[in-house]
């Protein structure tokens, strides 16, 4: 039995509230979560949860080990990290996490020139648009689009994100250009969110007041890049981020519409980097913050590539 091995196992267990839980985090099988616990069980004999068909209970075998085996495995995390900040080439597996869309466009495409500068480092990059727990998950370094970063981890602010409203010429051929913010609730619109009921839109004025306006939601859907592809189609009107319809918008497929008003979004205006504040000593997380400053600071290249 890896001993080193079994902790983690029952310490996930605990923390994540079932075995099944704990082997997705683990990346292996509930069955060999399950081994190791029992091996756990018959080294120390003694049981350390009480497992029913509905839930499991640390017995007070349990409680101490628990405490005890998080205390370690924490001071062997701190034990790594010192030891690595040692060795200032980068090296390890360096986990990234970014919202779907923009980690496909913007992160995706950076990792095969940074791979190649630094052959060490593994990447690993987990596109999801929930809000992953650094800590919890063992992430190193997550790309988040919002204008509250989380308050447990360090947030380095990278870029402004603009958000748009477009739709394509033929859409707009057929159903007007909406002039004042009042027209779009004639319109067909698609909203970006996981709440079901009404959807209203509110844009900032020149003057720098709000209008909410009701929009007609044609669906509703939580992925950018499926709204993306039905306003490209002439299906309706959107608020899109910059990164995504940038090129669109460029290449005259979408056209950009009450250009004067800045759509307030529950999503943010800025690209943050967040990373727990241990994990800037380690090289490859330094250079991986350096990158990414120099790429996306102080002016994003897809707005970069639209102004030129």
């Amino acid at each position: 039995m890896s001993w080193l091995g079994a902790w983690e196992a029952f310490v996930k267990t605990v923390d994540l509230g079932s075995m099944a839980a704990a082997a997705r985090r683990l990346d292996c099988s509930r069955a060999q979560v399950s081994k190791q616990l029992a091996e756990l069980e018959q080294s120390f004999g003694a049981r350390l949860i009480e497992r029913t068909t509905r839930r499991q209970n640390l017995t007070p075998a349990g409680e101490v080990f628990y405490e005890h085996a998080l205390r370690v495995l924490e001071e062997l995390r701190d034990a790594e990290l010192a030891v690595q900040n040692l060795v200032e080439i980068p090296r390890g597996i360096l986990r990234i996490a970014a919202p779907v869309s923009f980690g496909r466009l913007q992160i995706a495409p950076l990792l095969p020139q940074f791979a190649a500068e630094h052959p060490l480092v593994q990447c690993e990059l987990d596109l999801e648009d929930r809000r992953v727990d650094l800590i919890e998950e063992n992430v190193d370094i997550a790309l988040r689009l919002t204008d509250a970063p989380p308050e447990n981890v360090v947030a380095r602010k990278l870029t402004l994100v603009r958000r748009v409203i477009c739709a394509s010429p033929d859409y707009l051929a057929r159903h007007g250009v909406p002039q004042v913010p009042q027209d779009l609730a004639h319109h067909e619109c698609f909203a970006f969110t996981r709440m079901r009921g009404p959807s209203d839109w509110t844009l900032a004025t020149p003057g720098g007041s709000l209008v909410t306006v009701p929009i007609r939601a044609k669906f509703q859907v939580n992925n950018l890049d499926s709204i993306n592809a039905a306003v490209l189609q002439g299906h309706g009107l959107a608020i899109l981020p910059t990164y995504l319809c940038g090129p669109d918008v460029a290449r005259g497929t979408l056209v950009e519409v009450l250009k004067e008003y800045l759509p307030i979004t529950t999503y943010g205006q800025h690209l943050y980097a967040c990373y727990p504040a241990s994990r800037v000593r380690l090289p490859k997380v330094r250079v991986f913050l350096q990158m990414l400053e120099d790429h996306f600071s102080p002016v994003p290249p897809w707005e970069r590539s639209a102004s030129g």
